[in-house]
């Protein structure tokens, strides 16, 4: 007896319908075709700038930053090229080591809030329905909570410590990853090649993971590079306001250290400053080129 599979299974799916299966996930494929534009470059390099300091922070200021090392308030010169602040300390020191916490907070809190984005997103606009509509209800109550005055009313209730202000930046900032990738999910969730696996018995999972994900996932990267930047600067901003975490030096806590010194001393606000706008500009500039080269990639195929 001959078994006759459904039509949409025998028939060859058009090429449109295949190309996204075989086509690698965006920023790697713009990156290995050289597609990525000047202003991603341009991004690029400032991010990889910051990151290297924070990676060899230890080389490049073997100084302690807490330590005091010179006479206060010393001008930039060739041995403090960026001065030294009120007590003697060596304010080169302290931006290099300072890129390390703003860093750490800036890539764990777009990690964390992109994990849980990702997750509910996929979901919900997977399985639509009720599911999709409760989840959505969900996020817009997290999506209207202002987080930078839920961070001030944490920060000011706990302990001001990185891990209270990474996980309250990062349980609230999903809300717009997960409403981005549902969006992609239902754009594509009952395409030719999400059907035929569906119909040949592939799992839920299989069929997000394997399916799905790789062809939606594009936008949630751009978006967590522009996330990373409002990250540091709102824990620039906390420490600003002398709600930092007291035991890591920031670039914020160097902020609010020249609060009292602006006219003294020019140079304590100016280069902590400027690091916080080389690396909020570096990753801005990285997630529109990307977007760019992404849109880009869309109407070539």
């Amino acid at each position: 007896m001959t078994t006759h599979l459904p039509e949409q299974i025998v028939q060859p799916a058009p090429a449109s319908a295949h190309r996204p299966l075989s086509r690698p996930m965006l920023p790697s494929f713009a990156i290995r075709r050289g597609r990525l534009n000047p202003i991603a470059l341009l991004g690029l390099l400032f991010v990889g700038s910051v990151g290297m300091v924070a990676l060899f922070a230890d080389v490049l200021a073997p100084v302690d930053p807490w330590s005091s090392v010179a006479k206060p308030f010393q001008p930039p010169s060739l041995a403090h090229p960026f001065g030294t602040d009120d007590l003697g300390r060596d304010v080169l020191a302290g931006v290099i080591h300072g890129s390390r916490t703003s860093l750490i907070v800036g890539l764990t809190v777009a990690g964390l809030s992109a994990g849980i984005g990702i997750a509910l997103g996929s979901l919900a606009g997977y399985f639509g329905g009720g599911f999709d509509d409760a989840l959505m209800r969900f996020t817009e109550f997290f999506q209207v909570i202002p987080r930078f005055f839920l961070a001030l009313v944490a920060v000011a209730l706990f302990e001001p410590s990185l891990l209270t202000i990474t996980l309250v930046l990062g349980l609230t900032a999903w809300p717009m990853t997960t409403r981005l990738l549902r969006a992609q999910v239902l754009s594509v969730r009952e395409r030719e090649y999400v059907v035929a696996a569906r119909a040949l018995g592939a799992s839920h999972l299989s069929i997000l993971w394997r399916h799905i994900l790789p062809n939606t996932i594009a936008p949630v990267v751009v978006h967590t590079s522009l996330m990373i930047g409002q990250a540091i600067l709102t824990e620039a901003s906390l420490a600003f306001l002398g709600l930092g975490d007291p035991n890591n030096i920031s670039w914020g806590y160097l902020l609010n250290n020249a609060q009292p010194f602006l006219r003294l001393a020019w140079w304590l606000p100016l280069f902590p400053g400027l690091a916080i706008a080389l690396a909020v500009l570096g990753f801005n500039l990285l997630g529109d080129g990307l977007n760019d080269t992404r849109l880009q990639e869309n109407k070539t195929d």
